[in-house]
């Protein structure tokens, strides 16, 4: 029986929900990293680094290539840049749209509302 479309995009997103994994893409966008690399510019322990990169290996978004005793890694392809870049566009713009809200929000706001108020004698 074969997956809805939909369920396998949800599956496709959950692979992808890992902080860890999308700091590895974020740097992979600029070409192929050494693991010495990455674990230079993510703050975890090399284990974890390469759970998440196994993750990634499997899923297909990632591969990685041996060279003498050095693993590198590199995106499969370009999508998975542009889904980045367009996921940064996304959030760019909710996070425009809610400082946009809270200045006029700020603006309505009477003087020292955001204090509490004295008590009544």
């Amino acid at each position: 029986m074969q997956v809805p479309l939909y369920q396998a995009k949800a599956e496709f997103f959950r692979m992808l929900g890992h902080p860890v994994r999308i700091r590895v893409l974020e740097l992979l966008q600029n070409g192929p990293r050494p693991v010495r690399e990455l674990l230079a510019e993510i703050d975890v322990e090399p284990s974890n680094l390469s759970q998440q990169l196994a993750v990634l290996r499997r899923s297909g978004i990632v591969v990685s290539v041996r060279e003498g005793s050095t693993v590198s890694y590199a995106l499969a392809g370009g999508d998975v840049a542009d889904l980045l870049r367009a996921a940064r566009r996304i959030l760019t713009e909710l996070l425009a749209g809610q400082s946009e809200l809270l200045a006029e929000l700020r603006q309505g706001e009477p003087r020292g509302a955001h204090r509490e108020a004295a008590p009544s004698p």
